[in-house]
């Protein structure tokens, strides 16, 4: 799959990063949870850039540390030592992969400042958790972080620039179709998911016989999928996921696994519903495999959808 994904990686620039790395330029990742960071740091290597990681501390897979350059371990509030480890390095150009768990970061015992922030980390979120000049959602807590790399020479770029094929395919994913109930429960989710996705709360849904079962907010996709199921103990509920309408592809892009799908039918769901071109999927041969097992569907649909059509698959 990496030889793959380099065969087809584009040259790097775009709205957000209208420059680009210099061939063989060295590339800094900041590592959440998850497989993701993994599969760009593959693709970066296979593309020839030196990579060198910074793993979220509570949050990295160890196993990343063998496909970079230079690995370190960092906790989440040490802001400034991780800027310091990338300019060590001539890092010009960074990404953020992987998922944060913003609950333990805010909300743990001691507050943020049970994570020892670094001067720098508190010179950035001062203003955002003491003075409260500003709100706490995704986008204005990690345009701070991206706005800190920037003030010292480091531009942030989205991973997907790196490795696009991780990039939803437009289309029925999956062997079985969508019935027309479950269309009209994707139709009626996918207008009240972009309309979270709007507001920063969340990027999911769950509906069944279009009434909602759960909206996702800080707990994740996962969580808000167990809860569903726990509110719908007859199955066959629909999960629309999608990007917002203002979403900045270099960090928290909507992504699904062979997780979810497991998620997904555990807790007795039917239907996956994604934005395609927006959303990431890892391991895709594998989640799409897994949900042919559990005769799930999964639709990947692209904006705008002419939810007055039939069903994908529908025959």
């Amino acid at each position: 799959m990496v030889a793959a994904a380099a065969a087809c990686l584009p040259e790097m620039g775009s709205r957000h990063t209208p420059a680009q790395p210099k061939p063989g330029e060295p590339i800094g990742l900041v590592a959440g949870w998850g497989r993701y960071p993994l599969v760009v740091a593959a693709a970066l290597k296979q593309r020839g850039h030196p990579v060198h990681a910074v793993g979220l501390a509570g949050h990295v897979d160890p196993q990343l540390a063998k496909l970079c350059d230079s690995f370190v371990v960092q906790g989440i509030a040490r802001l400034g030592a991780q800027i310091r480890y990338f300019r060590r390095r001539k890092v010009r150009w960074a990404t953020l992969a992987g998922k944060v768990f913003k609950h333990q970061v805010l909300f743990r015992r001691g507050g943020w400042l049970a994570l020892w922030p670094d001067w720098r980390t508190i010179r950035v979120f001062f203003p955002l958790f003491v003075l409260g000049r500003k709100d706490r959602r995704d986008d204005t807590l990690l345009s701070a972080v991206v706005d800190a790399y920037a003030e010292s020479g480091i531009t942030m770029a989205a991973a997907t620039d790196f490795a696009p094929q991780l990039l939803a395919p437009e289309g029925l994913l999956t062997r079985r179709p969508v019935s027309r109930a479950e269309w009209a429960d994707v139709a009626f989710g996918w207008t009240l998911a972009r309309e979270m996705g709007r507001l920063d709360i969340g990027q999911s849904v769950a509906v069944k016989g279009r009434a909602v079962l759960a909206v996702e907010a800080i707990e994740g996709t996962d969580a808000m999928i167990q809860r569903a199921g726990q509110l719908c103990a007859q199955g066959g509920f629909t999960v629309v996921k999608v990007a917002k309408p203002q979403q900045d592809m270099r960090f928290d892009v909507p992504t699904i696994g062979v997780g979810t799908i497991q998620t997904l039918a555990a807790s007795g769901g039917r239907v996956l519903a994604i934005e395609a071109g927006r959303t990431i999927i890892v391991d895709q041969a594998e989640v799409v495999a897994l949900a042919d097992r559990y005769r799930l569907s999964i639709v990947s649909l692209i904006e705008p959808v002419d939810l007055a059509a039939d069903p994908p698959g529908h025959r």
